[in-house]
């Protein structure tokens, strides 16, 4: 059975080597001392170590089953989720008003990287509660705040987001729920949604149900579209649980992987809702939702990679197969092990330098969210909205590269269900599809997120990575070659895109969509290494001062140089594609395919 290791030590160097979370103005972050973080992330991985991983092939095997109209999830889930209740955990970064302990949302990260790598379908129970908690918290009123928040916070209620109908997915304008006023503050909600997850279960005693819904008579398409809370039970005047809400799960979906997150078909039957922020105004309310969601797939997409990475090179040292061509390095045994072989060290050292640079551009997305929310820095807001859909998308894609990478290491045994990798990659692919499909992120960046507020936000990234650079240059000769010429050719390639896009895209809006995917992973290299590069001069300091673990700070520094090295470059074959225009693309009519 496959295991996992809380990478703590790296994330400790991230947040406090890198980012130099102490030493930041954002409030809270002065609290977060080395010894501080250490502490709330160790007694953070005793729990994903010890409760969570050991239920993950547990959760793939039995899946959720629907009994009599009540979901219930796997053995052991709802001890363990008692377990992460009790321990305070779903109230990390929730408002301490509404029973949360306000830590910084950089920190609740850190966390959630360990618990989805644990047991990523059983996170999601806890993942879309926080996102249902903060819609609510951004545009619900006093009342409803006080009603629903509380509970909330510590998972005594679960939350979901319900958006996806039969006949459409990313095109919510096409949805048919509707709304019908009552005339006395609520509404009647009928309609069906597909793909919920933790749509319903047995691990909370009511679920609130965030649902995207048509009042008749409003503006046709997205611009009539409005958001309600939809509680499985209706809540009394006193806060207790009342009568059941004509809510159903038509069905638990048969899923390629996340078998232990009950994803649901739910039907509202005339339902009871309450209007969340303004009529007609539901996306602006569920994009609260849905940018931290995003966020939070990027997230789920290396720490898949991250536990599959642990245990391909636990395999890697162990397995022996085959000599090393230099000579044997197991000499009084049949072979030598597999991680002796240039082809393995490759295959683990591009799953390594990925993990390492997305879990550093995630945790500094998160800061970022932090200053915008913290400070109301709108420089802030305005990059992490660039780089949500990277983060999304990118970190996704790479993420489900690496989990099936780390099945090649096994060989056959890969591919064997007993031997539990297949699990990580089955797990992965979902993320690369919800929360907007990857294709879909690539088109929001390029369509609208390059060009928001005149690009003001993507020439500030240029600026840092430049600045970054000219502050960085002359600490010595290697470290220019192997870390600032790399990123400052990379963030070339970036600027050239963008340049072809300007001149190409007006003319012919498909010269620029057709080159969106390309343009997402091309920026996400770039931002990979401008975290390597940050990350090296941070080992190399540190190496400088004579404190700390040298080990780790050179193989830091090595992981780096090979990221450098063999990922970046990938820029310009991006770049290459990008500048070929639409017109290959677009070649066949839809009859000759």
């Amino acid at each position: 059975m496959p295991t996992y290791t809380a990478p703590v030590k790296d994330q400790l160097f991230v947040l406090h080597d890198v980012l130099k979370i102490s030493e930041q103005d954002v409030p809270g972050y002065d609290e977060l001392d080395a010894e501080t973080t250490e502490a709330i992330l160790g007694e953070a991985a005793k729990l994903a170590e010890n409760v969570m991983a050991p239920l993950n092939a547990v959760g793939d095997q039995q899946g959720c089953r629907l009994e009599n109209g009540i979901v219930r999830t796997p053995e052991g889930f709802k001890a363990a989720f008692d377990e992460v209740r009790a321990g305070g955990w779903t109230a990390l970064d929730c408002d301490p008003e509404y029973g949360g302990q306000g830590l910084p949302y950089v920190v609740a990260t850190a966390v959630g990287e360990q618990f989805s790598a644990a047991n990523m379908a059983f996170n999601m129970y806890q993942g879309l509660t926080h996102g249902a908690y903060s819609a609510i918290h951004a545009h619900g009123t006093d009342a409803q705040k006080a009603t629903y928040l509380p509970k909330m916070v510590t998972c005594e209620w679960t939350g979901t987001m319900n958006l996806t109908e039969p006949h459409c997915g990313t095109d919510l304008g096409l949805m048919r729920t509707k709304a019908v006023p009552q005339g006395d503050g609520t509404y009647k909600v009928t309609g069906q949604k597909i793909f919920i997850s933790a749509g319903d279960h047995d691990l909370s005693e009511n679920v609130i149900h965030l649902v995207l819904a048509k009042i008749p008579g409003g503006p046709e398409g997205i611009k009539g579209v409005s958001l309600f809370i939809v509680p499985k039970f209706i809540v009394n005047d006193d806060g207790t649980v009342g009568d059941r809400n004509p809510v159903s799960v038509g069905k638990i979906e048969e899923k390629m992987g996340i078998h232990g997150n009950s994803t649901c078909v739910m039907n509202y039957d005339e339902a009871t809702g309450y209007l969340l922020g303004e009529e007609h105004k539901g996306m602006r309310a569920m994009f609260t939702m849905m940018n931290e969601a995003r966020i939070g797939v990027g997230l789920q997409g290396y720490a898949q990679a991250e536990v599959a990475y642990q245990n391909a090179l636990e395999y890697a040292k162990d397995r022996l197969q085959g000599r090393d061509v230099t000579g044997a390095k197991n000499p009084d045994g049949p072979a030598d092990p597999l991680i002796v072989h240039p082809d393995i060290r490759r295959n683990l050292m591009d799953q390594k330098s990925f993990v390492e640079g997305a879990r550093a551009f995630t945790l500094w997305g998160a800061a970022m969210i932090d200053r915008a929310h913290k400070c109301d820095d709108k420089a802030a807001d305005g990059l992490i909205s660039l780089l949500t859909p990277v983060i999304k998308g990118f970190l996704t894609d790479k993420g489900f590269d690496c989990a099936t990478n780390a099945q090649q290491v096994y060989g056959g045994h890969g591919y064997i269900e007993e031997w539990g990798m297949s699990q990580f990659a089955r797990d992965a692919r979902i993320a690369m599809i919800y929360e907007g499909a990857n294709g879909v992120q690539a088109l929001d960046l390029v369509g609208r997120k390059l060009g928001q507020d005149g690009g003001k936000h993507v020439m500030a990234f240029f600026d840092m990575v430049k600045t970054f650079a000219a502050e960085a240059k002359g600490q010595d000769d290697a470290f220019d070659a192997q870390f600032l010429e790399p990123l400052k050719a990379a963030s070339k390639d970036l600027q050239a895109a963008g340049m072809y896009f300007m001149q190409n895209g007006m003319k012919n809006p498909n010269n620029a969509l057709a080159g969106s995917y390309d343009f997402m992973h091309l920026f996400g290299h770039v931002c990979l290494g401008l975290m390597w590069a940050r990350m090296g001069l941070a080992a190399q300091q540190k190496l400088a001062s004579g404190t700390g673990d040298a080990a780790f700070y050179e193989a830091k520094l090595a992981t780096g140089r090979y990221y450098m090295a063999r990922q970046l470059p990938m820029t310009a074959t991006h770049l290459a594609r990008i500048q070929s225009g639409a017109d290959t693309v677009m070649a066949l009519d839809a009859a000759s395919f």
